[in-house]
């Protein structure tokens, strides 16, 4: 039996507040592994485009390449139609029935879970592991919250005692749009890959970062 932890997202991009929660996750709880999970089509993501499938999990793989512990999984990606995280948990639990999973989030997670499909499910199936961030609509504090969904799904929560992590991916693809480095926020990797393949500008930018790689193939 392995210990994992379950890192999902969009990863549109991952960045290094991404890799600090897998690597306090890993490290606090004992895990054997942390599989990186990007998903396939997030529906609460409709309302703005998301980057190609391929694009998102090469950062991915760029990001953890040489992490200890930290693995690729293509879990999520390779089903069809949207992708639901009480769907992905009963289905990672038939499908390794000899593993013990937990599910790794942020403290804006924990505060929406209730809007995301069954999270009665999403509660009930594995060990939530959570980590404080910032989180820009009104909340309780996050001990109040924990004891909430606690009582009411018979939720098993527990806290990662790891430094508040202030880094969001919207952030990240705002600041390239208008022309912006962000590699102060992403992986050496990532950030290369985002500057070859222009991704996440604006078209007053896009034409000029076309311009200079145009000798690099363009996924």
């Amino acid at each position: 039996m392995a210990k994992i932890g379950i890192m999902g997202g969009t990863f549109d991009p991952i960045h290094n507040g991404h890799l600090l929660l897998g690597r306090q996750a890993y490290e606090e709880y004992g895990l054997d592994f942390v599989w990186f999970m990007p998903s396939g089509q997030p529906p609460h993501k409709k309302d703005r485009h998301v980057s190609r499938m391929e694009d998102r999990c090469a950062m991915v793989k760029l990001a953890i390449e040489g992490q200890k512990g930290f693995v690729f999984s293509d879990f999520e990606v390779s089903r069809e139609g949207n992708t639901y995280t009480a769907q992905t948990m009963k289905l990672l639990k038939e499908a390794y029935p000899q593993h013990e999973f937990s599910y790794i989030i942020g403290a804006d997670s924990l505060y929406e879970m209730e809007s995301w499909y069954h999270p009665a499910e999403v509660l009930a199936s594995v060990p939530i592991l959570v980590a404080s961030r910032e989180y820009d609509k009104e909340h309780p504090v996050m001990k109040k919250q924990i004891d909430y969904l606690t009582d009411r799904y018979g939720a098993r929560i527990q806290i990662l005692h790891c430094r508040e992590i202030n880094i969001s991916s919207e952030e990240i693809r705002q600041a390239v749009g208008k022309g912006l480095f962000a590699d102060d926020c992403v992986p050496k990797g990532v950030g290369q890959y985002i500057r070859s393949h222009c991704l996440y500008r604006e078209p007053d930018t896009l034409q000029k970062c076309k311009g200079k790689n145009r000798n690099i193939t363009i996924g």
